[in-house]
């Protein structure tokens, strides 16, 4: 019987200390790819049960014909004014992330970047920008549009600081964050605000390392236009919180041959163990069900035969797969 006890309390401990491991190095479990990819995030830890089991799941794939016109959908709005924070290679994606009291930061106390207006209810707080892209040009983006997804997509994230104390604490909450969604094209003319960001990646080549960027336009980061599509999903990484009002601006911005060069020489791991490169770090569409995916771009009704036509938004949409497919 002692021995048993004995055994008992020896297995015990092992599963407490098995615990504390896990709880620990939780982040380095998943992956993009494989057993350990997104097909598997919700069996690989209970809490993240949702990015298998949720019923409003990030990315979907946009189709112009199912976008629901909302004359109630206002402009969003970013504050102008520039930020400074780190950038840093975190093992499964490029993050900026705003600087706080815990960075430091070399134009002294800095005004957060408030986001505004759209489908927002609240006023959310700028927090981090995540980059998404592929190891080729024909895939990359998180979000696609009929099926057709681009090289690289940037995301910008606030958390509701009207409800909530910060991000972590808005994450599993309602009406918690905002997504800005920038799907990213081949051109020859990069936008300057994404220069500044990939300007550093040679200092971010391996996991863990991170780099300055100072006084950052957020707002600069937006495409010429007001029209957008939203939705209510979820974070698009473990542990998939359904607590996500995504934006998709509708127009893309530019990205060149050499910053997408860079940005495939980054590796997941350290210089003695780099493991594999950091791309292709997207998750597929999850099933839209029956949410809705409203839009502010009003589709004129023209009239047929005296009658009114079905309304239609391709001429409004801007994205339309054929005309972005490489020949």
């Amino acid at each position: 019987m002692e021995l048993l006890q004995a055994l008992c309390c020896t297995l015990l401990l092992l599963l407490a200390r098995m615990q504390v491991l896990l709880a620990v190095s939780w982040e380095d479990w998943w992956t993009y790819d494989g057993i350990s990819g997104p097909a598997f995030w919700g069996l690989i830890n209970p809490e993240w049960s949702l990015c298998n089991k949720g019923r409003r799941q990030s990315p979907v794939n946009l189709e112009p014909q199912r976008l629901l016109f909302d004359p109630n959908l206002r402009p969003m709005h970013i504050d102008k004014h520039r930020i400074s924070g780190l950038i840093t290679n975190t093992g499964h994606s490029v993050i900026f992330t705003a600087g706080n009291d815990t960075v430091a930061n070399y134009d002294g106390m800095q005004t957060p970047v408030n986001i505004s207006g759209g489908p927002l209810s609240y006023r959310y707080r700028f927090h981090e920008i995540h980059m998404h892209y592929g190891l080729n040009d024909q895939f990359g983006s998180e979000h696609s549009v009929e099926g057709y997804t681009f090289p690289a997509e940037i995301q910008i994230f606030g958390y509701n600081s009207q409800l909530y104390a910060n991000f972590s604490d808005a994450l599993n909450r309602a009406q918690g964050i905002v997504g800005v969604s920038i799907l990213l094209q081949l051109g020859d003319l990069s936008n300057p605000e994404l220069r500044m960001l990939t300007d550093q990646l040679e200092r971010i080549r391996y996991g863990g390392d991170e780099a300055f960027v100072k006084r950052l336009s957020i707002r600069g980061l937006l495409p010429d236009t007001d029209h957008y599509m939203t939705y209510d999903g979820s974070t698009t990484a473990p542990a998939c919180h359904e607590t996500v009002t995504w934006v998709v601006l509708n127009k893309p911005i530019y990205i060149t041959k050499q910053q997408l060069h860079a940005l495939r020489r980054l590796m997941q791991g350290s210089p003695d163990h780099p493991k594999a490169p950091l791309g292709n770090n997207y998750r597929p569409p999850q099933p839209l069900l029956h949410r809705p995916i409203r839009t502010n771009i009003d589709f004129k009704t023209s009239k047929a035969n005296g009658k009114a036509a079905c309304p239609t938004m391709y001429r409004e949409v801007y994205y339309k797969a054929t005309s972005w497919k490489q020949n």
